[in-house]
């Protein structure tokens, strides 16, 4: 699949929470420690199967992007 998102980040799916009717899926991305959470329904998460340690791909597509310091 070509996709037009040039944010692309691999990684591995290592928790999902289900919900009534979303879920959290939890990747950690390759080569290092960071974990991307993602809000998706729980129907996407059944129709694609995913589970923890399962290889995924981040998708990001975003209009804007906001940093927070202390």
């Amino acid at each position: 699949m070509r996709l037009s998102t040039r944010n692309q980040l691999t990684g591995t799916i290592t928790e999902v929470t289900l919900g009534s009717v979303m879920a959290t899926v939890k990747v950690r991305l390759d080569g290092g420690e960071q974990i991307v959470t993602a809000s998706i329904t729980k129907e996407a998460v059944e129709e694609l199967g995913l589970q923890a340690g399962v290889a995924a791909t981040v998708l990001v597509k975003s209009t804007e992007v906001m940093l927070g310091v202390e």
